[in-house]
């Protein structure tokens, strides 16, 4: 052990191996982080207690029923729950008291001002401080503000009932819902934010089987990680939607343009793809508590409100453009394919089809939509829309199709058949998923993102 920790402070990046072990680990919140959390490292052989509030999801866990829609987990999770490697509760105090390693994996969503809402990370930290027997190790999962941290180590430390040591780690999560078990099985890095080596090294032998390159921090340089992470990200997606709007105006192509940019090492291809916008529970929520966070030390955010400023418009540059084209969506039908934020996720959070939809609706169409997955979740947002069994049901009597989500199944469409059945052959490709010069061939009006193809057929 000692030598171990001799090596990681001359080099902090290491791939670990040689060195694991079984550990008692308790996750505390049950949404994507914490299931994917418990799930993963249950199926690496740890004991795993899942902890919720939630008494109905803890049934459905139980019951080998996943409350939400990720690939692979539940395989996962039934493989756990069958080898007694996992277990659902709502005993928060038989938790704490069962495990080494706590890790708090609770909601921060993000309040008026952008800044996150600490209350449920709060309510952890005191029950852990009520409960806390022994030394343990409770580690914040969760995205949390700068400082977040030195919180629960206060607020444990001014609750807690017993004379038991404790420290608080940072390990922010990368994870991409819709990938979100091969992400955490193969991290590009996995963050420790430790306030000691020695401290460190319990998360080190926890993460060893999956031998990845670890990075072990300061907790603030870690807290702050996940937010750089997730804002530069975010700038890059805003930074190609602009330039995809400069495209449109000079007659350029934006793929043309992203290809010659991501050819460049210090840029690279990723997330250089234009389109309606990120959506989803982090990038948006992060770049306003990053914002927020910037007022408050008096740093400039420009940058992130830029970012943020741009995200935000897509949706309405992409409406007021089908509104140009059909004159007036009053009383236009106009199917919408695509609802989750992402492929591969039944996630409506922050979705861009909210705001499309919203628009459309404001405008007076009616909207005829369908998603392989998310269509339950999206009645509770907008149960006044027609959902439909596939792609041509929607796209009957449609005066535009609007493609809002890039699911696979979209790709293999049948065109003739969508032609036929809409009123008038109009697409709005808010991906980029579609190839201008074919989609023309095949008789459609087709408009996309940034592509100098974004006119009617020619006669």
């Amino acid at each position: 052990m000692v030598a171990c920790s001799e090596r990681l402070a001359a080099s902090p990046v290491a791939t670990w191996e040689g060195v694991s072990g079984q550990m008692n680990i308790s996750v505390i919140g049950t949404g994507y982080v914490g299931l994917v959390t418990g799930a993963v490292f249950a199926d690496l052989g740890n004991e795993v207690i899942c902890v919720d509030t939630d008494a109905e999801k803890i049934k459905m866990l139980n019951a080998g029923k996943m409350p939400i829609y990720e690939p692979g987990l539940e395989e996962m999770v039934h493989r756990s729950i069958d080898d007694s490697r996992i277990a659902f509760t709502t005993d928060l105090g038989h938790a704490v008291r069962s495990s080494e390693v706590i890790f708090i994996a609770v909601g921060t969503p993000p309040g008026p001002n952008g800044e996150p809402d600490l209350t449920h990370v709060i309510d952890v930290a005191r029950g852990i401080a009520r409960h806390i027997d022994k030394y343990k190790v409770v580690v914040n999962k969760s995205t949390v503000p700068i400082g977040t941290g030195n919180l629960v180590r206060e607020m444990i430390e001014k609750n807690k009932q017993r004379d038991a040591d404790f420290d608080v780690v940072s390990n922010p999560e990368f994870l991409r819902e819709g990938s979100a078990i091969n992400d955490t099985l193969y991290p590009d890095r996995i963050i420790i934010g430790a306030p000691s080596q020695t401290v460190a090294m319990k998360l080190l032998e926890l993460y060893a089987p999956l031998e990845r390159p670890m990075l072990i921090t300061d907790v603030t340089s870690a807290e702050i990680i996940k937010y750089a992470s997730n804002a530069f990200l975010s700038a890059k997606i805003s930074f190609i939607n602009a330039i995809a709007t400069l495209c449109e105006e000079a007659g350029g192509d934006v793929l043309q343009v992203a290809k010659g940019m991501g050819y460049d090492r210090r840029i690279g291809e990723h997330f250089l793809q234009a389109g309606l916008g990120f959506g989803g529970s982090c990038f948006g929520k992060d770049l306003k508590a990053l914002i927020h966070t910037c007022s408050k030390l008096g740093c400039d955010g420009r940058l992130f409100e830029s970012a943020l400023a741009i995200n935000d418009t897509q949706p309405v540059r992409f409406v007021n453009r089908l509104k140009a084209v059909l004159d007036s969506l009053e009383g236009h039908k106009i199917a919408v394919l695509g609802l989750a934020f992402k492929p591969n996720t039944d996630d409506m959070r922050d979705a861009k089809s909210i705001d499309v939809i919203s628009r459309l609706l404001a405008e007076g169409a009616t909207v005829q939509a369908y998603d392989p997955i998310a269509m339950d979740n999206c009645r509770k947002i907008f149960p006044q829309i027609t959902y439909c069994e596939n792609p041509y049901q929607a796209a009957e009597g449609a005066s535009a199709l609007l493609l809002v989500t890039e699911w696979n199944e979209f790709r293999f469409l049948n065109f003739e058949k969508i032609k036929e059945a809409m009123k008038r052959p109009v697409i709005f490709d808010g991906r980029n998923m579609y190839d201008p010069q074919r989609m023309r061939r095949l008789g459609f009006d087709y408009y996309c993102i940034g592509r100098a193809a974004n006119h009617a057929r020619q006669t």
